[in-house]
């Protein structure tokens, strides 16, 4: 690449645990070949020396960002762009730190990977009702003669939510032979009709849709949406995936609807409470697989964010557009 004429001073904030797998030592050798990147801190150091921020113009993170306001950005004069490896910005960001409109970089799209790809997965098992007939072999001993299921044949999948992670997951699901449903009150016809998907209300995709995956934003008018009564609708042998957030789905009055209808089966990845506390019957009930993030960006995964961001920055520092830069007004969709 072209000698850069300046090199802006950056400064790596996030949590020691995960920081290596977000950022390898090849991404950190990249980022070094576009900035001065001084010691890396976590967000505990920083608050304790806040003016560490003095001459800081690029700010990387991940896990474990600092909150940006107004007492941090106080020590932070110079700073022209935040570049966070992980999907949401929503906890980091303040009113200080838009009033400033120094531009924010996400990297939803790469965690969006990820859970995709499981979502997929739990997808094409729940059309085939994999945990449901499981389950029955292992309580009667004996395999069932003729298993009746959907099956990945002209049968519908419901998404509830096309942001980031449902969009993707409908790109996934239109190399299959389904027909895809999806309930999203911000997306119009036409932009679901380039994903391949019908738009349909919350009634006729929990109704006809054998899985239904959920991909909604946690905001106050989707609390609790998912509720008893919804999946009560859902036909028999019907399954519910939840990546992603746990009080999408109003627990008190779903559990009752799993434990009266057996032949459900719902894949919790995230719960509310999370965990879930010790005595919740989604520990006993055998239609309930519970998983621990398992969807997002584990291990090596984590590198996808890290490159995101390199590749973000090189754009930022030869003053090419960005990519990923998160506006004001969509920091909440951001799951």
């Amino acid at each position: 690449m072209t000698e850069l004429q300046h090199r802006p001073t950056a400064l790596l904030v996030m949590e020691e645990r995960r920081r290596d797998d977000v950022y390898p030592e090849a991404v950190l050798k990249e980022i070094g070949t576009l900035v001065n990147l001084r010691e890396p801190l976590t967000r505990e150091r920083l608050a304790e020396d806040p003016a560490a921020m003095e001459g800081v113009e690029i700010l990387l993170s991940g896990w474990g960002a600092p909150m940006l306001d107004s007492a941090l950005l106080g020590h932070a004069p110079d700073l022209r762009a935040v570049l966070v490896a992980a999907g949401s910005v929503r906890p980091l960001t303040t009113s200080e730190f838009w009033a400033r409109e120094v531009p924010i970089v996400s990297a939803a799209a790469a965690n969006a990977v990820p859970v995709a790809e499981f979502t997929l997965a739990q997808v094409l098992l729940g059309l085939k009702q994999v945990h449901r007939i499981s389950r029955e072999i292992r309580e009667r001993r004996a395999y069932p003669p003729d298993p009746r299921v959907a099956g990945a044949y002209r049968s519908r999948v419901g998404l509830l939510g096309l942001g980031e992670i449902g969009a993707l997951v409908a790109a996934h699901l239109r190399g299959f032979d389904v027909d895809v449903l999806a309930s999203d009150p911000v997306v119009d016809p036409a932009t679901a009709a380039e994903l391949g998907v019908r738009l349909a209300g919350l009634d006729e995709l929990f109704a006809t849709c054998p899985v239904v995956s959920l991909h909604a934003p946690l905001l106050p008018e989707t609390e609790g949406l998912v509720n008893g009564e919804l999946v009560t609708r859902m036909g028999i042998g019907s399954t519910l995936i939840n990546t992603a957030r746990g009080a999408v789905v109003d627990e008190p009055s779903v559990i009752p609807v799993l434990r009266d209808r057996p032949d459900l089966t719902a894949i919790l990845d995230v719960t509310w409470p999370e965990p879930p506390e010790p005595d919740s019957p989604l520990y006993t009930l055998p239609n309930v697989v519970l998983t621990p993030h398992l969807a997002g960006a584990l291990g090596a995964e984590r590198a996808r964010m890290g490159e995101l961001v390199a590749r973000e920055l090189r754009r930022f520092v030869l003053g090419e557009p960005l990519q990923h830069a998160v506006a004001p007004g969509r920091a909440h969709l951001r799951a």
